[in-house]
């Protein structure tokens, strides 16, 4: 990695977007009616600045939340202080907001504002830099592989050839509407498909240990890539275990581990092949990387968690590159609903050959929003 420039952050704003959806995102614990994005800009006092992003999805209310716990509770604790580098940032905001997370029953929150901090000084230090994050970080490579995320139960099949015109060679269902209604859809994407395409699937913990292991031993015979969160993150290891032992498919998850100290416990009960931080909704870079860093000496396959706007994912997009060498198969999660304020901030990801994208050699995350443009986006 290259040299991580102290930072001495000067000015921090938050800026909360909203786009009303047509077609509403579906969920086994939810529906999206509209896609919010919480904006961190992060300024240094040499003039340099930075983006990162907030994970807000859910529920949407949440978003003016987070950016009040950015404006009131963070920056008062960042601004004027000098920093070695982002790293030492994170670590004095995390340390300096561990009693009040508790006290106030609102660790993820917390967590979430820290993280979008955390990558608008990544973004930043990157930028003064003059070079793209993925090569800041120490990468050697622009490439990354992506797959479509996020494809709703109604007639998926639709979707998949959508995507699979755009450049995407590999697709993630979403599951827990009804077990007869989850496999149809997945052996009629399967079917279109053909062998060896890469599908996943994706329960959003929508099912108890039982509900689980049918649906997995159903899934044997469609060559299903991963399953992911086929349990609720919570449950006790031994479910996940035992389901492990008995699932003819591979279990992936990650998104709803908080803290370095969950996803080494994780690691070490052995249950998952595929490993997805979120780095806008815990940890941003400082955190998500040690945690890659143990993915890999375990053996195991990172592949980041991104369901948001264009800011964050083109964070997570530089992040997968710069740790994807030769031998690692990582992929890039993309969102395939509409979502203006993740597909006009994350360019470089819609012009796929063969499912790659080439990030380019823009300085930092390679964008920079503009404000005025995406609220008239969003009030169309």
């Amino acid at each position: 990695m290259g040299d991580a420039s102290s930072v001495y952050p000067a000015e921090v704003s938050v800026h909360v977007l909203r786009y009303p959806v047509e077609r509403p995102v579906r969920t086994s614990f939810g529906i999206m009616h509209d896609r919010p994005a919480v904006f961190v800009r992060v300024q240094d006092r040499d003039g340099a600045h930075g983006w990162g992003e907030v994970w807000c999805n859910f529920p949407a209310c949440g978003a003016e939340h987070r950016a009040r716990l950015v404006d009131t509770v963070l920056r008062p604790l960042l601004v004027g202080r000098a920093y070695d580098g982002p790293a030492a940032a994170y670590a004095h905001l995390t340390a300096a907001t561990e009693v009040l997370a508790l006290q106030s029953g609102e660790p993820g929150p917390m967590a979430q504002a820290i993280a979008g901090i955390d990558l608008a000084l990544w973004d930043l230090c990157a930028r003064r830099a003059g070079q793209p994050l993925w090569a800041y970080l120490g990468g050697t490579s622009d490439r990354v592989e992506v797959y479509a995320s996020g494809i709703n139960p109604d007639e998926p099949e639709h979707v998949v050839q959508q995507k699979h015109r755009e450049g995407y060679r590999a697709f993630k269902l979403k599951l827990g509407f009804g077990h007869e209604r989850d496999l149809r859809n997945l052996r009629q994407v399967r079917q279109l498909l053909g062998p060896g395409v890469p599908l996943m699937a994706d329960a959003n913990q929508g099912w108890d240990a039982a509900g689980a292991a049918t649906m997995a031993a159903a899934m044997g015979e469609l060559d299903i890539a991963w399953l992911e969160e086929p349990l609720r993150a919570d449950r006790p290891y031994a479910q996940w275990q035992a389901l492990a032992r008995q699932s003819p498919v591979p279990l992936a998850a990650g998104e709803n581990y908080l803290g370095a100290e969950a996803f080494q416990s994780a690691i070490d009960a052995g249950f998952l092949k595929v490993v997805q931080p979120d780095l806008a909704k815990w940890g941003g870079i400082s955190g998500c990387l040690p945690v890659i860093r143990a993915v890999r000496a375990a053996g195991l396959r990172y592949c980041p968690h991104y369901l948001g706007a264009g800011v964050g994912l083109m964070a997570s997009a530089h992040l997968l590159a710069a740790v994807d060498g030769i031998g690692h198969k990582g992929l890039l999660e993309i969102d395939s609903n509409d979502n203006p304020l993740r597909t006009l901030l994350s360019g470089p990801l819609s012009q796929l050959e063969d499912g790659v994208a080439q990030l380019g050699t823009d300085p930092g995350i390679g964008v920079e929003p503009d404000l005025a443009a995406l609220r008239e986006y969003c009030g169309r």
